[in-house]
């Protein structure tokens, strides 16, 4: 099923009937500031395995992250993180950055990976924000997977064609990025890019 949302102007009603979709354990594709993501509430193992069987993926494994509506989720799912380290964070957030940092015993153990590390993102999308604020905790996410030519999807009718048996909502928010997230390692110091995309770390 496919529902149209003004990217600058999201309809409350819209994102009344996505949030409740979440909370009863579903799986929505839907507009970040990069790609368009695929994603489920974190309170939701069965949500989880679904999104990791789509992708062909184990959990422990896959470059899953959670987006946040702000930075006030980061005391609850990553270990302490000190005033440097903070700073840095909201110097760079919202934006297309996915931060690694110390998964604290709140993550789901599903997702903890062996390193015990959890990716964070603030995405700088107002439909993104206006879901997650509604919910009032994060979503797990992960890129969609590329089309028979390999190539990122970003045309959401396109998305909803391959996607709809699959997934129980996509939300056109507009054409899509091509660029992922920007991945920075932040459990070293200084933090390290792992992954070049489309935020610039000065």
């Amino acid at each position: 099923m496919l529902m149209s949302i003004h990217p600058n102007n999201p309809d409350e009603r819209k994102i009344k009937q996505l949030v409740a979709l979440l909370k009863k354990g579903g799986v929505i594709i839907y507009p970040t500031d990069t790609v368009y993501g695929m994603g489920c509430d974190i309170a939701h193992p069965e949500a989880i395995e679904r999104i990791c069987k789509i992708k062909q993926i184990n959990p422990q494994k896959a470059q899953l992250s959670f987006l946040c509506s702000d930075l006030s989720h980061l005391s609850e799912y990553t270990k302490a993180i000190d005033t440097p380290l903070y700073r840095f964070l909201k110097l760079y957030l919202p934006g297309p950055f996915t931060f690694i940092l110390e998964a604290s015993k709140k993550v789901p153990k599903l997702l903890r990976t062996k390193k015990d590390t959890v990716g964070i993102r603030v995405p700088d999308n107002k439909i993104c924000r206006a879901i997650l604020t509604e919910l009032g905790n994060p979503i797990l996410s992960t890129s969609l997977p590329f089309n028979a030519e390999g190539e990122i999807l970003t045309d959401a009718e396109e998305i909803n064609e391959l996607f709809e048996n699959l997934v129980d909502m996509v939300v056109d928010g507009g054409a899509g990025g091509v660029i992922p997230s920007t991945i920075v390692d932040c459990t070293v110091s200084p933090p390290e890019i792992i992954r070049e995309g489309a935020g610039e770390i000065v």
